[in-house]
């Protein structure tokens, strides 16, 4: 027990540490890991390959899928379909082939089980850079569509080629019945506990309660799931989107609540994760003691490249030839500059899903170690190339697109207008039928505060009526308010430390304050 302690605490201060400082989080937990497990004393860690998937993916899936828009899912599903499960079968083939054709005595069965780990992408890094360069929706769509889906896809496909290696299944064909099986199941099983989890969120009509039940629904639906023989990934991803769809419906206090609670459960997840490759990578090369050093760098060489080649063939012939062979489908979706598949081929890298998945190999498959070496070193290889390469390549394409800023400035402002003047409109009726009374006062705060939030979204549309410090009004308003704010704090606890009120006055107020400095910062 200290021992995962000491593990959970350790990599997440190691994590805000390389924030502080700049450095890639995953690369200085796996150094990290490395530079600890040399040192005498430190136990070596071993996950039980069940509790690797049940503790890693089902979170990280679920939170995925909560944040995701089902509307822009299902509008992309074509090529988010080509990607998600198209490409992961074909990478876990020819990872497959070309893993079982260059080392000897690996057999296919095995070979399949690291391209099956391969397949799934994890596309956070790229899509942060994506979206904070101005990348297309578009293309940030499909990522983040992409890195979700082929998670449950590379999962489930993970099981079957498990399943298959230690000879649970027989053959091809039984294999391909059972991912059919699991994949229709799976969904099923997502979206049938989803429903009667909707309806008791909205029952329960308290944050906390609602967070708890939040919180069991991914481990509940995978459970579930695997109990029948169907795709607990892909249970957790059904209940997640269905869920997140209609998440609009809870009450803010829920929202708030289940969106940080996700967030530290995901970031201390990515950080466990990466310091468990460094911790266990020293035991796994140990294991492999007997091999040639230059003869594991060529394996995992190829390896990787293999990986990186495969996407990128996969990628250009995907997003062309379907609009080669149908007309219709031209007329309806012109195809893309080059610079747009370019950008999706280059985002591959690889994470804490394929790391759960080689956490997750059953100790009596053969070869363990090296499947573990091998995914760890991809896993590595995609983070030191093809993260930091990507937003230079972004920058080199030319593909930040100006317009659709301006757009979704424009539309928020445009539905800020109208909500507003519904708002007041629903003020006046209220007033108007003698049921709510208010003095004069009151109602000025509240025009004002209508048309403040009006005022402002227009303001970030295009800054026109600069004051003199070079601020819209509502920047301005912010930026005194905050500093109100700060002065407020001080005050009431300075009158906690002087006994002039209660810490349960204090907790009261503060919470006030949070919200209120929160839905600034925001803006």
């Amino acid at each position: 027990m200290i021992d995962v302690l000491l593990l959970v605490a350790g990599s997440t201060l190691v994590s805000v540490l390389a924030r502080r400082v700049g450095f890639s989080v995953p690369i200085t937990l796996v150094v990290a890991g490395l530079v600890l497990s040399a040192l005498p004393g430190v136990p070596e860690y071993h996950l039980d390959p069940q509790l690797a998937l049940l503790v890693f993916v089902p979170p990280l899936v679920y939170s995925d899928a909560l944040e995701s828009s089902y509307l822009d899912l299902r509008a992309s599903a074509r090529p988010i379909g080509l990607l998600s499960v198209g490409l992961v079968l074909f990478t876990t083939l020819v990872v497959g082939l070309v893993a079982h054709a260059l080392i000897a005595g690996l057999s296919w069965p095995v070979a399949f089980v690291l391209g099956a780990i391969l397949a799934p992408t994890d596309a956070v890094a790229a899509v942060s850079v994506a979206r904070r360069l101005g990348l297309p929706r578009r293309i940030v769509t499909i990522l983040v569509a992409e890195s979700i889906v082929n998670d449950a896809t590379g999962m489930t496909l993970f099981r079957i080629t498990v399943a298959v290696a230690l000879g649970s299944a027989t053959g091809l064909l039984e294999g391909a019945g059972e991912f059919l099986y699991a994949s229709i199941g799976g969904v099923a099983a997502g979206l049938l506990l989803a429903l009667p989890a909707r309806r008791l969120l909205r029952w329960l009509g308290d944050a906390v309660a609602e967070n708890a039940v939040s919180l069991l629904v991914p481990f509940v639906a995978y459970a579930v799931a695997e109990s029948f023989g169907a795709s607990g990934v892909l249970a957790v991803l059904a209940a997640g989107l269905y869920l997140g769809h209609h998440a609009a419906g809870a009450s803010h206090a829920s929202r708030l609540q289940e969106a940080a609670t996700w967030r530290l459960i995901t970031r201390v997840l990515e950080a466990v994760g990466f310091a468990l490759i460094g911790l266990q990578l020293r035991p796994v090369l140990r294991s492999l003691s007997t091999t040639d050093p230059l003869v594991l760098a060529g394996y995992a060489g190829a390896v990787f490249l293999t990986v990186l080649l495969m996407r990128i063939a996969w990628v250009f012939p995907a997003t062309y030839l379907p609009r080669r062979l149908s007309a219709r489908l031209r007329a309806k979706d012109p195809a893309p500059p080059w610079q747009f598949p370019a950008a999706i081929s280059w985002a591959g890298t690889r994470g804490v899903v394929s790391l759960a998945a080689a956490f997750a190999v059953p100790a009596a498959l053969p070869h363990r170690d090296l499947v573990l070496f091998l995914a760890f070193s991809v896993v590595l290889g995609t983070l030191l190339v093809q993260g930091p390469a990507f937003p230079a390549l972004a920058r080199r394409l030319g593909l930040r697109e100006h317009r659709q800023a301006h757009q979704d400035a424009l539309a928020e402002a445009a539905a800020h207008e109208t909500a507003a003047r519904a708002a007041w409109h629903r003020l006046e009726e209220l007033l108007g039928s003698g049921r709510e009374h208010a003095p004069p006062h009151i109602l000025d705060r509240l025009r004002d505060h209508a048309e403040h939030r009006r005022f402002a979204a227009w303001e970030r549309l295009e800054a026109d009526a600069p004051s003199e410090a070079g601020e819209t009004p509502s920047a301005a308003y912010r930026r005194l308010r905050l500093q109100m704010l700060a002065t407020e704090r001080g005050v009431f606890v300075r009158l906690r430390r002087e006994g002039r009120i209660h810490d349960e006055v204090l907790r009261r107020v503060m919470h006030e304050l949070d919200h209120e400095e929160a839905s600034l910062s925001r803006r």
